[in-house]
């Protein structure tokens, strides 16, 4: 006998749901990961430029490049903690209410 899809279980579809859940928090935790170590990378090759080759223009200008890094990678997981905030709003229309009326006082 084939099993039908509404047949499942709703453990497994739970279980699922929070799976889904654990991959979208590893590749948000996974982009943080990758400016962390873009901004150390950075860093370290500012210091190369500056004190090993001596070029300290060069070096002075990819030092710059970790604040930028760090600040573009804040501004998306904000990004990511207003979607994720939009969505759980609207999925209950009197939590948003709630909300909007908190807002306008």
């Amino acid at each position: 006998m084939a099993l039908l899809k509404s047949d499942a279980d709703p453990l497994q579809e739970t279980a699922e749901a929070a799976s889904s859940e654990e991959v979208q928090q590893t590749a948000e935790a996974r982009g943080a990961d990758i400016a962390l170590i873009a901004s150390a990378a950075s860093v370290l090759l500012a210091w190369h430029q500056f004190y090993l080759k001596g070029n300290k223009t060069r070096g002075l200008f990819i030092g710059l490049w970790p604040p930028t890094i760090l600040a573009f990678g804040s501004y998306l997981n904000q990004q990511a903690i207003l979607d994720k905030l939009e969505q759980s709003l609207l999925s209950t229309p009197s939590s948003f209410e709630s909300v909007r009326k908190l807002l306008s006082e």
